[in-house]
């Protein structure tokens, strides 16, 4: 019997439910069909195993979960946490002591009434601080004021709190209380009186009066009470935050509505002088600097006389100068004139003083309030019907000086084309008889090169043409020619001007008529001797005649002679001294001064200088050269900022500074000429401003209504001023206005007007 191999035994077949639809077609509903072996069957492979989503899958991919620790708690006894049964026991204890008055309830973890709830901000919490009259809640309101006016202050408007301005100046006015015997009271109705009420509504004008009369309080300076300075601190702090406030626009305008306002800076700037009243005072006049253009103000207004009062005064500088500003700013922003009524000469003449000190912020205040005060001619007649206490010319001249403050000196280019410039023979300086004798006792070529080195000096960028040098050596030197003293040939004359000036050279200057030059010198202004000291020219020019120009060396021979040839005195028999009682060689003695236009005596009243006057007044025109010279020159010295401007002419080319370019095909100078001119400061818009500004501004007030002021005087003044007219007053100011107005462009225009009106003036009053 063969024998084979085991067959394996069918594979078990595992339960499958029909996931299949219930619902059996119509079809197949009477039909039962046997199941049919599928290909697995044959093969034997079970695809149930590899399923996940199969039964079998899941048991034999089946692990079990791990166990979870048991969570085990301890029996709480007094034995394992006695702190716990401890505080227990207080808790149930508590209620008997609390019901038996043995302690107070706790309020840990209560909501406390109000409790969430933000209140009021720091705006409206300080307000009614200020308001509720309770000192703690006002020293707090007052504290954060102060910083919320110097933060804050731009937006911090009186408008959006209401008696917010009143609460402060009630407080403010408690400063009264420190040193009278007074608390200030603001009403707003007219059945109550007395000499503590302030009228809310139209303001107090006997304030002043008020003031006077009430009983002072001892208050010591040096020794303060707690309370004393507790109180002063709080109301300077009123008063700053008023003052911060006030920077404000909107908040000036709302204060100059408030009628307490004016009588509160009546009260604090007429306070007792002392060390503890300062701050409060200039508080009050920086207020009144902002509000004043919103007022009008007359003579009799408390406020107007207290601030003319503290310019009065004029011991506190600040003050001054604050004082100085609110009088200028009256009205300004309302059509009504300020015009200044009721000053004192006193007030006048101290600011004419302050003027003279270097202290711009002083002297700009003064200029403000003299620009407001000459506006108006009944205050410029003023001026001149007192004119024995307030000296009009000086001022003028003082106002002339500071048209150049701070004046800065620019160049302005200007280029042309034109041929080079020859000096003429007749610009050459003549030469002085005791110095021509010097010369003479040389030889040539000496003589003529002492004569070349007094007359003549090196300047690279002018010239003087051949013959023209030629010509004036041979007009100097032609007469006193002898046989052993000849002129020098022309070819070796210009050769020896080479020697003598390094910088000096012959050139051709092409063209279509040629010329023959010597570039790098120039003629002098005044001749000089070998030693070095340069002489001076007379410039005495008498009315009708030509200008005297005799050149002297030594101040005193200059005296001598003016003295003699001008002024017509003769010496005494000593020879020593001058005769200026006997007049014998003057057939008449000259009016006045006519030494480079001078006119010294020309204000006088008619009365014609004596020949002693006019000698000694001869002198303030020339050097000085005695033993106290060094000592005068230390006691008059000039201030660094200050400019005073050279009285030449307008056109005077020595202005111009040129830097010259040779055309070498044409023979031609192509000149870059820099103009200098003396810039006063500008603003943005290229505007004056600052003291020169403010300077020819009241020039120009003065000049327009001193014609309009004479007319007002009485007969008498009027007769008077009509002898010191207006030529009078500028006439000597003139040639400072014109080289002002030809080299300070920003001014030009206010100067013409000056001029305009000083000729018009002085029309009239002839």
């Amino acid at each position: 019997m063969a024998t084979g191999l085991r067959q394996a035994p069918p594979p078990r077949q595992l339960f499958q439910p029909d996931l299949s639809s219930s619902r059996q077609t119509r079809h197949s509903s009477g039909h039962h069909q046997s199941p049919q072996p599928t290909a697995a069957a044959h093969t034997g492979y079970n695809y149930a195993s590899s399923n996940p989503n199969s039964a079998s899958f899941a048991i034999a991919n089946y692990e079990p979960r791990p166990p979870m620790p048991l969570t085990l708690r301890p029996i709480l006894t007094p034995g394992n946490n006695p702190a716990l049964f401890k505080e227990r026991l207080r808790l149930a204890r508590e209620p008997r002591k609390i019901e038996l008055g043995l302690i107070t309830p706790s309020t840990k973890g209560m909501m406390k009434p109000g409790a969430g709830f933000e209140g009021p901000n720091i705006y409206v919490r300080t307000l009614q601080g200020l308001r509720s009259q309770v000192p703690e809640e006002q020293d707090y309101a007052l504290h954060h004021l102060v910083k919320i006016s110097h933060e804050r202050g731009d937006k911090y408007k009186f408008d959006a709190f209401p008696n917010l301005a009143e609460g402060l100046i009630e407080y403010v006015l408690g400063v009264s209380s420190l040193f009278y015997d007074v608390k200030w009271e603001i009403r707003y109705s007219d059945n109550e009186h007395g000499i503590n009420i302030l009228d809310g509504i139209r303001g107090t004008p006997d304030i002043l009066q008020r003031i006077q009369c009430l009983k002072r309080i001892d208050t010591p300076d040096q020794m303060e009470s707690e309370e004393f300075a507790r109180k002063l601190t709080k109301i300077l702090e009123a008063g700053l935050t008023i003052r911060n406030l006030a920077l404000l626009e909107d908040n000036a305008k709302y204060l100059a509505d408030m009628p307490q306002l004016r009588d509160f800076l009546s009260i604090a700037i007429n306070l007792p002088s002392s060390s503890v009243t300062t701050e409060l005072k200039h508080y009050a006049l920086e207020i009144a600097e902002q509000v004043t253009k919103y007022w009008p103000m007359d003579e009799s207004d408390p406020l107007y006389q207290s601030l003319l009062t503290q310019v009065n005064d004029g011991r506190d500088r600040g003050a001054v100068i604050t004082s100085l500003r609110a009088l200028s700013r009256i009205s300004t922003s309302l059509d009504d004139i300020n015009s200044l009524k009721g000053l004192p000469v006193s007030i006048i003449r101290r600011i004419c003083e302050w003027i003279l000190l270097e202290d711009e912020e002083l002297i700009h205040a003064c200029l403000d309030f003299l620009y407001v005060f000459t506006a108006v001619p009944e205050n410029v007649g003023f001026l001149l019907s007192n004119s024995d206490e307030f000296p009009i010319s000086s001022f003028l001249g003082q106002l002339a000086r500071l048209l150049q403050f701070h004046a800065t000196a620019t160049y302005v280019r200007t280029t042309a084309s034109e041929k080079v410039t020859v000096t003429a023979a007749v610009e050459i300086p003549g030469v002085p008889r005791d110095l021509l004798d010097q010369f003479l006792k040389y030889d040539e070529p000496d003589r003529s090169n002492h004569w070349l080195r007094s007359v003549f000096e090196e300047d690279k960028e002018s010239s003087i043409t051949q013959i023209a040098l030629w010509s004036a050596y041979q007009y100097r030197f032609n007469e006193h020619t002898t046989e052993r003293t000849g002129l020098l040939p022309a070819a070796e004359f210009i050769k020896n001007v080479s020697s003598i000036f390094a910088g000096a050279n012959a050139q051709v200057v092409s063209g279509p008529n040629p010329k023959f030059i010597i570039k790098g010198i120039r003629p002098r202004h005044a001749p000089m001797d070998p030693k070095g000291r340069v002489y001076s020219r007379c410039l005495w020019k008498a009315p009708g005649s030509s200008p005297c120009g005799e050149f002297l060396l030594k101040p005193k021979h200059m005296f001598d002679h003016i003295v003699y040839q001008h002024i017509g005195v003769d010496r005494k028999s000593d020879s020593l001294s001058w005769d200026f009682e006997s007049q014998s060689r003057a057939t008449q003695l000259p009016p006045d001064c006519f030494w480079a236009g001078c006119r010294h005596f020309a204000r006088r009243d008619g009365s014609a200088p004596t020949a002693y006057e006019l000698g000694m007044h001869v002198k303030t025109h020339l050097p000085d050269q005695s033993n106290k010279a060094s000592h005068r020159q230390k006691s008059n010295r000039t201030p660094v900022n200050q400019t005073i401007p050279p009285t030449r002419p307008i056109n005077d080319q020595r202005a111009l500074t040129r830097v010259p370019k040779v055309d070498p095909e044409y023979g031609r100078e192509e000149k870059n000429y820099y103009q200098k001119f003396e810039v006063a400061p500008t603003d943005d818009m290229g505007n004056a401003i600052g003291l020169p500004w403010g300077s020819v501004v009241v020039l120009r007030n003065l000049a327009r209504n001193i014609p309009k002021a004479a007319a007002l005087l009485e007969p008498d003044k009027r007769e008077a001023f009509s002898k010191e007219a207006m030529e009078g007053l500028f006439g000597p100011l003139r040639d400072r206005l014109l080289f002002v107005m030809a080299y300070n462009k920003p001014l030009a225009g206010f100067i013409y007007e000056v001029l305009g009106y000083i000729d018009k003036g002085s029309a009239l009053s002839e």
